[in-house]
């Protein structure tokens, strides 16, 4: 049985016409390509001319030890409580007021650590922070 092309040509096309999908991605296309905006903004930077500036000065630093036996120390020097607040005094006067460490042994006794900070509370001192006490993190 031979098929004529009469016959195939009564039949429905099985093939998609594909020519409407590009037309349309076509379209697609040039309006994503139009509605973007032109990436011509340039951002400007100051980069820096000339030699590097010099780096600050290490900031300065006074330390108020108190040893175990009660002692007080000012930047490793014995002091008195009375000692102590006229060089807090002084420090204060300084421009930039230095950053006072208070470093307490483990086992200094709290009525001496409690009159040191009752020295530099009445000596209005505003930069103030305890040093040493990571050694102590894992006592507890």
């Amino acid at each position: 049985m031979a098929m004529s092309s009469s016959v195939i040509a009564d039949q429905p096309m099985m093939d998609i016409n594909t020519t409407p999908l590009i037309d349309v991605m076509l379209v697609l296309l040039i309006m994503f390509i139009i509605t973007i905006p032109m990436q011509t903004h340039a951002v400007k930077v100051d980069t820096p001319s000339g030699p590097p500036p010099r780096p600050a000065p290490p900031p300065i630093r006074n330390e108020v030890a108190i040893t175990n036996t009660g002692q007080v120390l000012w930047n490793s020097t014995p002091v008195d409580l009375v000692t102590l607040r006229r060089y807090l005094d002084q420090s204060q006067t300084l421009d930039p007021i230095p950053e006072l460490q208070l470093r307490p042994a483990s086992d200094a006794r709290y009525e001496t650590v409690d009159s040191v900070l009752a020295v530099t509370k009445h000596a209005h001192v505003t930069r103030m922070g305890f040093v040493g006490n990571e050694a102590y993190a894992n006592d507890f």
